[in-house]
C-alpha cells in the first residue's frame, strides 16, 4: 500500500548551506595562517591574527562549523530517509541549527580574544561548553527519538554509525570539559597533571575517531551505495566494521603521549589497539569501494561519485599512516614535526573535507527542488582543484617533517647537535610555501562550491517534501 511521508527538509537544507558557508571562513583561516608560517609578519603585529589565536579559531571552523554542520545535514536526511518518518521534534531540531550556529559565533569571537581553556579541540570556555552539552543531548534526542518512531524494523548501518557519534561525543565532551569556573570567561579543569593529559587526548584523539570518523562513515554508508546506484558490498563486513572501530578506537588515545609523563604501559597500550585500528579502517574502505563493483564506469562522467570515492582513499591511506606512527620508534622521528600536520591533514582535507562534498552536493539539489547541481563542470573543477591542492599539501608537510625530525635527532662525534632549531625552521621554508599553494588551492574549490551553491538555491522552489513511497520499501 502507497504512503506518503512527510520530512523535514528544512533543517537538512540549513545545515547544508552553513556547511559551505563555514567551510569558505575556516578553510581562509587555514590559509592565512600557512602564510604566517612562511612568512610571520602576515600578523601585522595584531594580537587577535597571531597565530596562537587563529590556530584554535581554524580548527574549530573546519571541524565543527565546517564539519560538525555537514553530519548534522547527512544525519538528519539520513535517519528520516531510512526510518520513513519525519523527524522526532521540528522544534528541538531547529534548535540544533541555531544553538550551533551560536557556539561557532562564539568561538569566532572569544578565540581571537585569547579566551581559551588551552586544551587541544576543547578550547572553548565553560558558558559555550554548556551550550554544546544542551545542543548536543537536543541533537541525540532528535536522531534517537527518529530512530525510536521508525516505520521499518531495520536500523540501517548509516544509522549505527552516527548514532555511535553522537553517544560517544556527548561522553567525550562533557568529561573532558569538567572544569571550576573562576569568572564568566576563565576556568580551571578539573584534572591535574599527567591524569589532566591521559582525560584529554582520550577526549582528542577519539574526537578524531568518532566526530571524524564514524560520522563520516555514516555519510560514506549512505551516499557512496545511492550516488553509484549500488548495493553496499558487503553488510555483513559494514556491521563488523561498526563494532571493530567503535570498540578500539577508544583505547588509541595515548599514542599522543609517547616520550612523556604518561606511564610506560599506557603508552604502549595505546600503540597496540592503534596499530589493531587498522584492520576495521581498511575493512571499511574496502567495503565502501568495492559498492563500486559493476559501477566504476560511472566514475567518468560523475564528479559527485569522484568525490565520494577518493575521499576513501585518502580514508585509507590516513588510516595506515597513523597506526604507523603511532609505533614509538618512528613516533621518535615523527613527534612534534610537520609530518604529523600532514597527516591529519591527509584526514581531513582528503576523508572529511571530499566525503562533505560529495555528500553535500548530493543533498543540494534534492533540497531545492532542482534535478542536479547548477553547474556540473564546476563539480568536476572542484573536485581537481581540491585533489591536487591536497596532494601539495600533505607531500610537502611530509617531506618537511621527515627532514626536521631527522635534523631535530642528528649528532656530531661528540655528542653535540649537528643542527641548531633555527636551521631546521630555515630548511622548512620552501616545504612552508608549497604548503601554502596547496591551501590557496584547496580554498579556491571550497569558493567555486560555495559559487555553485548559490546558483543552485538562490530563486529554488523547497523541495517536494511529500514522497510517495512503498510501505516497508528502504528509502
Amino acid at each position: 500500500m502507497d504512503t506518503a511521508l512527510n520530512y523535514n527538509y528544512r533543517v537538512v537544507k540549513q545545515f547544508a548551506v552553513a556547511t559551505v558557508l563555514w567551510g569558505v571562513v575556516g578553510m581562509l583561516v587555514g590559509v592565512i595562517l600557512a602564510a604566517q608560517l612562511a612568512w610571520p609578519a602576515f600578523n601585522f603585529d595584531t594580537a587577535w591574527l597571531t597565530y596562537g589565536r587563529l590556530r584554535p579559531l581554524h580548527t574549530n571552523a573546519v571541524i565543527f562549523a565546517f564539519g560538525g554542520s555537514a553530519l548534522f545535514a547527512t544525519s538528519y536526511y539520513v535517519v528520516q530517509r531510512t526510518c520513513q518518518v519525519r523527524l522526532f521534534s521540528d522544534a528541538l531540531a531547529s534548535f540544533t541549527f541555531w544553538g550551533w550556529q551560536l557556539v561557532i559565533v562564539a568561538a569566532a569571537i572569544t578565540l581571537p580574544m585569547g579566551i581559551t581553556s588551552g586544551k587541544e579541540y576543547a578550547e572553548l570556555e565553560w558558558p559555550i561548553d554548556i551550550l554544546i552539552a544542551l545542543v548536543w543531548v537536543s541533537y541525540a534526542v532528535v536522531f534517537f527519538g527518529t530512530l525510536w518512531k521508525r516505520k521499518t524494523s531495520h536500523i540501517y548501518v548509516a544509522n549505527w554509525f552516527y548514532g555511535a557519534f553522537i553517544l560517544t561525543v556527548a561522553i567525550l565532551h562533557i568529561v573532558n570539559s569538567a572544569a571550576m569556573p573562576a569568572s564568566l570567561t576563565k576556568s580551571y579543569s578539573a584534572y591535574t597533571g599527567v591524569q589532566d593529559a591521559m582525560i584529554q587526548w582520550w577526549y582528542g584523539h577519539n574526537a578524531v575517531g568518532f566526530f571524524l570518523t564514524a560520522g563520516f562513515l555514516g555519510m560514506m554508508y549512505y551516499f557512496i551505495p545511492k550516488q553509484a546506484e549500488r548495493p553496499v558490498f558487503s553488510y555483513r563486513l559494514s556491521i563488523v566494521h561498526f563494532w571493530a572501530l567503535i570498540f578500539t578506537y577508544m583505547w588509541a588515545g595515548p599514542h599522543h603521549l609517547h616520550y612523556t609523563a604518561l606511564p610506560d604501559w599506557a603508552q604502549s597500550l595505546g600503540m597496540v589497539f592503534s596499530l589493531i585500528l587498522l584492520a576495521p579502517s581498511w575493512g571499511g574502505m574496502i567495503n565502501g569501494i568495492m559498492t563500486l563493483s559493476g559501477a566504476w564506469h560511472k566514475l567518468r562522467d560523475d564528479p559527485i561519485l569522484k568525490f565520494l570515492v577518493v575521499s576513501l582513499s585518502f580514508y585509507g591511506m590516513s588510516t595506515f599512516e597513523g597506526p604507523m606512527m603511532s609505533i614509538k620508534t618512528v613516533n621518535a622521528l615523527s613527534h612534534y614535526t610537520d609530518w604529523t600536520v600532514g597527516h591529519v591533514h591527509s584526514g581531513a582535507l582528503g576523508w572529511v573535507g571530499l566525503v562533505s562534498m560529495g555528500s553535500i552536493y548530493y543533498l543540494l539539489p534534492r533540497l531545492s527542488g532542482k534535478k542536479e547541481m547548477w553547474s556540473k563542470r564546476l563539480i568536476e573543477v572542484h573536485f581537481w582543484v581540491a585533489t591536487i591542492g591536497i596532494v601539495l599539501y600533505i607531500a610537502s608537510m611530509w617531506i618537511a617533517g621527515v627532514m626536521q625530525g631527522l635534523m631535530w635527532r642528528a649528532v656530531n662525534a661528540d655528542g653535540t647537535l649537528t643542527y641548531t632549531f633555527v636551521e631546521s625552521v630555515k630548511a622548512t621554508f620552501p616545504y612552508y610555501v608549497i604548503r601554502l599553494s596547496g591551501g590557496v588551492l584547496y580554498l579556491a574549490g571550497m569558493l567555486i562550491m560555495a559559487y555553485n551553491t548559490y546558483k543552485t538555491v538562490s530563486g529554488s522552489k523547497p523541495a517536494d517534501s511529500r514522497i510517495p513511497v512503498l510501505s516497508g520499501a528502504h528509502a
